[in-house]
């Protein structure tokens, strides 16, 4: 049940959570978000013109994922559905606000910081929960505990996440997708500050991903070609390490016996979720080679190489 919806926020990895006091910012907030590549929103009912921002947001961007956040009873869920909102997120696990968000098929994400609060969304079928407070709930440890006797489940851990530690929530394979209001504060929203904000939000969006160089490799000729760059990267210092279809001098230049993709060859880079990292990288006109997709037993991306070359380099995508 709204797996596209669910797709969607994992593919764009981070979620503000907006308290807005003043509604006729909405449109200008909402702007700034999708400027900075994070088209999606949880707007909390912490406030009154929480439910005008929701309706004005849905209404200029309907492209845009916009939920409800803080949503504690079904008067809130009501208003929130009614005014555009796609997704409703609650602080705790109330059972009322779910039961009522399942019988009328309405995406629904409660928190959780406990087993039991775990079970109960076990019960009514719900695959992604909100880990909530999620820092001083245990973190990432927290995390990485319960994937033990919940692997089937997501989380979108949220509370005392920042910039700073991004990355640690980024890089768990249970975490659907991270919640965070670090980009969207009060006096940025007040001040109307939407380029701050949308260079906040870029700053977030390539931290997400986790991108760093992992190898280059070289094509060669043939073999005897090869051979001779092994012999030459030796007397550089560099180890040889040989495998089935290439040899890696250290670990950061692999010689290939064989002209492979890439006109030269190919630059590897780490990163958190392949999945999420095309999405991103398609933004700047990258596309993934599907014939070089390689897949993990759970049937999540572990390899790929891009259609595009950079400096007659291919670019090759390993999962971190």
């Amino acid at each position: 049940m709204h797996e596209e919806l669910f797709s969607q926020i994992h593919n764009i990895g981070l979620v503000p959570v907006v308290k807005i006091d003043d509604a006729s910012k909405a449109e200008g907030l909402a702007g700034a978000l999708i400027k900075g590549g994070l088209p999606c929103a949880e707007v909390t009912f912490r406030t009154a013109a929480a439910e005008e921002a929701i309706k004005r947001i849905s209404k200029a961007y309907p492209e845009m994922l916009v939920g409800a956040g803080t949503v504690i009873n079904i008067e809130y869920a009501k208003k929130a559905v009614a005014a555009g909102a796609k997704f409703i997120v609650s602080p705790g696990f109330n059972p009322t606000v779910v039961d009522w968000c399942l019988e009328n098929n309405i995406p629904v994400v409660p928190g959780v910081c406990t087993p039991s609060d775990i079970e109960q969304g076990l019960a009514r079928g719900l695959t992604t929960l909100k880990f909530f407070p999620a820092e001083v709930s245990g973190g990432v440890d927290m995390l990485k505990n319960l994937a033990g006797p919940f692997p089937q489940l997501m989380f979108m851990p949220t509370g005392g996440i920042s910039l700073a530690n991004l990355a640690s929530y980024a890089k768990q394979s249970n975490v659907l997708a991270v919640g965070g209001s670090w980009m969207v504060k009060a006096d940025l929203i007040e001040s109307e500050s939407w380029d701050a904000i949308s260079q906040i939000c870029s700053e977030a969006v390539l931290a997400l991903q986790g991108l760093e160089f992992a190898h280059m490799g070289i094509n060669n000729e043939n073999a005897q070609e090869a051979e001779k760059a092994i012999k030459g990267f030796e007397a550089l210092g560099m180890f040889t390490k040989r495998g089935n279809s290439s040899v890696f001098m250290n670990t950061t230049i692999e010689i290939l016996p064989k002209m492979y993709l890439g006109k030269n060859g190919h630059i590897g880079f780490r990163c958190f979720d392949i999945e999420r990292t095309l999405a991103y990288l398609a933004k700047f006109g990258f596309t993934v080679n599907e014939e070089t997709i390689a897949r993990t037993p759970k049937g999540d991306i572990k390899v790929c190489y891009l259609n595009e070359e950079l400096s007659g380099f291919a670019i090759h995508l390993v999962k971190a």
